[in-house]
């Protein structure tokens, strides 16, 4: 079992700044890809990120040159830095971990942008 808890949303102006963090604990020497996914209301929820243990970075077209995901291994925690955040960028953002049997998410933390 993995256990995930995000923190560092909150309420900001569109163009600022945010950065989230998610703290991973339990079974950790399983975790092979750490990221971030959103939802914002009455919309699916859609990838934003994603690192794996090697490095390799993902990202969505609409992040791009924007967010940046990085990782801390020693202290198996992701973070996730929001640059020039647009309204739209508005939604709860959660963190997951995949191993090899499972996924794991976050509760979430909600990022609020406004215009």
């Amino acid at each position: 079992q993995v256990q995930l808890v995000e923190s560092g949303g909150g309420l900001v102006q569109a163009g600022g700044s945010l950065r989230l963090s998610c703290a991973a604990s339990g079974s950790i020497f399983s975790i092979n890809v750490l990221g971030w996914y959103r939802q914002a209301p009455e919309k699916q929820r859609e990838l934003v990120a994603t690192i794996t243990s090697g490095g390799s970075t993902k990202y969505a077209d609409s992040v791009k040159g924007r967010f940046t995901i990085s990782r801390d291994n020693a202290k198996i925690t992701v973070y996730l830095q929001m640059n020039s955040l647009k309204p739209e960028d508005t939604a709860v953002y959660y963190c997951y971990a995949t191993t090899s049997q499972s996924t794991y998410w976050g509760r979430g933390t909600q990022v609020t942008v406004s215009s």
